[in-house]
């Protein structure tokens, strides 16, 4: 029987897919000489959360984990700030940066959770 994963758990997927979505977002983004320096950050740090997961996925050791998740939490944050900057940069994308805002901040929160959990555990 084949199983088919729900995307919205797998932090895999989800975070590649907000990556592709931040990717597809920033090309509609004339380039001035503001928005020129923000997408770059913004297609880093938001990719970048998906790349540190994989790699957290694929840790060494439980330090190791906890360190690529906590980059991936920083990552998020990081993200939250450069669509807020795009939203006030071209505020005819300020919708749309407050939906991708809102999935950043989901992650980050996520992110967020499973560090708590992590440092629980550890303290036991």
């Amino acid at each position: 029987m084949l199983k088919i994963k729900n995307t919205k758990y797998d932090l895999e997927e989800r975070t590649a897919k907000f990556g592709e979505a931040i990717i597809n977002f920033s090309k509609k983004i004339l380039e001035n000489q503001i928005t020129i320096k923000i997408i770059p950050q913004l297609i880093a740090a938001s990719t970048s959360v998906g790349a540190n997961y994989c790699e957290a996925d694929d840790a060494e050791s439980g330090k190791d984990f906890k360190h690529k998740i906590g980059i991936c939490k920083k990552e998020a944050r990081e993200t939250k700030y450069w669509l807020r900057m795009v939203a006030t940069a071209v505020p005819e994308f300020k919708i749309e940066a407050r939906i991708l805002w809102q999935e950043a901040n989901e992650l980050n929160l996520i992110f967020n959770a499973i560090v708590r959990k992590i440092n629980t555990k550890n303290k036991d």
